[in-house]
């Protein structure tokens, strides 16, 4: 009794590290691709359900694009109404995982071809020149997923005994039966986090007759409660926003689930009728189009309703008023990492650009302020500079954690390239947030020291600053995308450079002529100085150019 267990417990292992392999390697291949799928997230619930649906079908997991999605959430990337056309299509997309195993899973045998597809993928990791590694470990996936599934085949094929008459005991009592199914279902694909597996493993159990049709019917169903376990775990200390998309996949699964319940009877005759034969002779085609239809039927009636349903999900979670204080925090979920380390690298490219915004916000307090030089700048402006420095400060620290975690996570080279770009984009911009609060503070003092500008040397400062600004906005439009610049873009920062250069010496040799002609030292000082911090600013903006350029440069 021992060997068949074990024998059972190592082929669902295989199987599901199939699965878990299969789908990093099919993530890590497609890379920073896989962003570009998010912005189809921003159009309507239909096109966010179609999102969902394609996405699971080719990462070949439910549970990483809900991951995936309630990080998004989180991270303000995609907003909680637009999420739930995603986490819809997400739960149409993995039954493509029963219908493989149906169709390929049973006809013929896999072990004839498992062992060299396997071999194969591992052939595409080893060779690095080809740039496959990615490729190769979903190949891999691909082969110990039906050698998985084929060991879990002859484990249910084995002189059963005790368990054959268990299962043969609890069957057979109607509304106990199926809701024995549904509750064994659940917590076992709460433990596995797959309802892809679990629905593998009712298809493989009603191939060698250990289940009947009703109780594999509920446990497909229990699973899709199960499969829940993942959001809940993604959303564990997050947003409330993210709780609330979190608390969607829950309330929608469960509520498919109790439908499908309600109407259970009426249910399989209709898939008893859309499937052709008789059900003891293909039961596992009736279970995987079970596992379909009734996701199907779920999303049809609940996808009109997604204003609705985000409204309660936000009643019932309310946002606390902590999360609107200026305190920065960035937090590194284990789990995301795990189910979806890229989506990890696309969290970090939305907080560089919010750190870019910061910084131009402050850019343009700060020109406000030069140009007016009052006390509603030194009692309004110079605090709010002062509070966006605090919290560029606070962004730069829990970045820099953050993408040193990322650096170490199982992602594609395009992403690890990305990290680290952004560390150092994250440097330049705290550098530019120390520089615009200097250039505050010696506005605040001139102000209360009621030190006089020459109105000609405003003339020519404001001008600079609006040069060293526009050069920040270009800088800016880059930073948000994470895009590589063009040659053509990379000789216009160049350009901006050597004006901004030329600009500083003149400016300079003109507040040093007044000095030696007695002029007031303080002022001047000051005026040399901002003029300094001015021109620090367009360098670190350079620096950022130059490691957006660097292939333009090549």
């Amino acid at each position: 009794m021992l060997v068949k267990i074990l024998h059972f417990a190592g082929s669902l292992c295989f199987l599901l590290y199939g699965m878990k392999l299969m789908s990093d390697g099919i993530q890590k291949s497609a890379g920073q691709k896989l962003k570009k799928a998010l912005a189809f997230m921003t159009g309507n619930r239909f096109v966010g359900l179609l999102t969902g649906c394609l996405l699971t079908m080719i990462i070949q997991s439910s549970g990483a694009t809900t991951v995936m999605v309630v990080s998004f959430v989180n991270a303000g990337l995609v907003t909680l109404e637009q999420s739930i056309g995603v986490i819809f299509g997400a739960n149409i997309g993995t039954t493509i995982t029963a219908w493989v195993v149906a169709l390929f899973g049973f006809n013929f045998k896999i072990e004839a071809f498992a062992i060299p597809i396997f071999g194969l993928g591992y052939l595409l990791t080893l060779i690095k020149k080809f740039k496959k590694e990615g490729l190769g470990m979903a190949v891999m996936g691909f082969g110990i997923l039906f050698l998985g599934l084929s060991w879990l085949s002859k484990a249910f094929q084995l002189d059963s005994g005790p368990v054959m008459a268990i299962f043969q005991a609890v069957q057979g009592h109607g509304i106990l039966t199926i809701l024995l199914g549904v509750v064994v279902s659940m917590i076992f694909t709460a433990l596995i986090h797959s309802s892809s597996a679990m629905t593998a493993i009712v298809i493989t159990m009603a191939y060698n007759k250990i289940i009947g049709w009703e109780f594999g019917a509920a446990m497909v169903i229990g699973s899709e409660m199960g499969s829940t376990i993942d959001s809940i775990m993604a959303a564990a200390g997050a947003k409330s926003s993210a709780k609330s998309c979190a608390l969607i996949h829950v309330m929608f699964n469960v509520a498919t689930s109790f439908l499908a319940l309600i109407f259970f009877k009426p249910f399989l005759s209709f898939v008893d009728f859309v499937v052709p034969g008789r059900i003891e002779d293909n039961m596992i085609f009736h279970i995987a189009a079970l596992h379909t239809s009734f996701k199907v039927f779920g999303t049809v009636i609940f996808i009109p309703f997604t204003r609705q349903i985000a409204h309660l999900a936000q009643t019932l979670i309310k946002e606390k008023t902590e999360e609107k204080v200026m305190t920065y925090t960035l937090e590194f979920s284990e789990k995301t990492a795990a189910e979806y380390p890229e989506s990890m690298v696309i969290r970090a490219q939305k907080e560089i650009a919010d750190f870019a915004d910061i910084v131009v916000d402050m850019f343009d307090n700060l020109q406000a302020g030069l140009k007016n030089r009052d006390k509603d700048f030194v009692e309004e402006g110079f605090p709010k500079i002062e509070q966006l420095e605090d919290y560029t400060d606070q962004m730069h620290r829990e970045l820099t954690h953050y993408l040193v975690k990322c650096s170490r996570l199982n992602i594609s080279e395009d992403a690890k390239d990305n990290v680290s770009l952004m560390m150092q984009i994250s440097e330049e911009m705290e550098s530019m947030g120390d520089s615009c609060l200097s250039i505050a503070s010696q506005i605040k003092k001139a102000v209360e020291k009621k030190m006089p500008f020459r109105q000609e040397d405003m003339d020519r400062l404001l001008p600079y600053f609006e040069l060293a600004r526009q050069f920040m906005y270009f800088i800016h439009k880059n930073v948000a995308k994470i895009e590589r610049l063009s040659p053509d873009q990379f000789q216009f920062a160049t350009e901006i450079e050597q004006q901004i250069d030329d600009e500083r010496k003149a400016l300079k040799k003109v507040a040093r002529k007044r000095l030696e002609s007695g002029a007031d030292v303080k002022a001047e000082l000051l005026y040399i100085d901002i003029v300094r911090q001015i021109e620090k600013i367009g360098d670190r903006c350079f620096d950022v150019a130059g490691e957006l350029g660097k292939n333009a440069k090549k």
